[in-house]
């Protein structure tokens, strides 16, 4: 966790697994000094070996950095769906609405957290632009004061 003393600007990073597997997600983690990952889909679950919830947590948790898994801030089923077809206005604003609505409490709560700690936020999506974590970024951005972001 930071210090008091730690300096203004707080960093938050992103990552998306899809171009990786888990030995250089922990890698590139642990590169970055991150403390804790914040696992930010609905469901946490993943076709590819080692990224489903338990498997993840006890890999990361290994190199010493903690898990956390905070579906309240996941993306909505009919809103990856509209993403994949390709509505992607459909998408982003039924996300944002998610976040404004029932997940306030959430993203509150993970902006006091990122202005702790060195955070990354993770979800499939290589590209962050074709993820809902660059939304939760923004909504991030409204709480944290000169938030910087970098995507791993």
């Amino acid at each position: 966790m930071r210090s008091a003393e730690h300096h203004a600007m707080t960093t938050v990073f992103t990552i998306g697994y899809e171009a990786r597997d888990v030995p250089r997600l922990v890698s590139d983690l642990a590169a970055a000094g991150v403390e804790l990952l914040v696992d930010v889909r609905e469901l946490p679950l993943s076709r590819r070996r080692g990224f489903s919830k338990t498997a993840l947590r006890a890999a990361v948790e290994d190199a010493g950095i903690a898990y956390l898994h905070d579906r309240a801030v996941g993306n909505p089923k009919p809103f990856r769906d509209a993403w994949k077809s390709g509505d992607t206005a459909t998408g982003t604003a039924g996300y944002i609405a998610h976040l404004d609505n029932g997940s306030r409490t959430s993203v509150d709560a993970l902006a006091q957290i990122v202005a702790q700690a060195r955070v990354c936020i993770m979800c499939v999506e290589h590209d962050p632009l074709d993820c809902h974590r660059s939304l939760l970024v923004d909504a991030l951005r409204q709480r944290v004061d000169g938030l910087v972001v970098e995507h791993l």
